[in-house]
């Protein structure tokens, strides 16, 4: 059974206004794939809980 998809087809439940909770540690864990396709998706209004403080710049 293959369960890989897309970061594009991850996504599409995803509106404007959705919860999302997201994982990860330092630079390892920054589902940056995620973020691109959730910003051409051009969901608005996020509410984002995660356990990463992010990076500088």
């Amino acid at each position: 059974m293959d369960k890989t998809c897309t970061a594009e087809s991850a996504v599409t439940a995803s509106s404007d206004g959705a919860s999302l909770a997201v994982g990860g540690f330092g630079l390892c864990g920054v589902p940056a794939t995620l973020i691109t396709a959730l910003r051409r998706r051009g969901a608005r209004d996020l509410k984002v809980v995660s356990n990463n403080c992010g990076v500088d710049d």
